[in-house]
């Protein structure tokens, strides 16, 4: 009884483990084949931000920043 128990057991699990195999190698087909016919392309490249961009950008937020700090004290009062 035991042993049929650990036969049916090795039974299950190696037609897991199969399955799993079969389905990593199916997925690893399947990309080879859409990446033959449909090849990704190259990305631009993306611009650098300039510095004064960023400087503005860091002076808006300065100022919303101090607005809200106003804007709540004057509220508290």
């Amino acid at each position: 009884m035991f042993f049929e128990s650990v036969k049916i057991m090795f039974l299950g699990m190696g037609s897991v483990f199969i399955f799993l195999a079969f389905m990593i190698y199916l997925t690893k087909l399947m990309s080879a084949t859409i990446l033959k016919y449909f090849p990704e392309t190259p990305k631009a490249p993306e611009p650098t931000p300039r510095a004064q961009a960023k400087r503005s950008d860091d002076k808006a937020k300065v100022a919303a920043i101090a607005a809200a700090i106003h804007h709540h004290q004057t509220t508290q009062n």
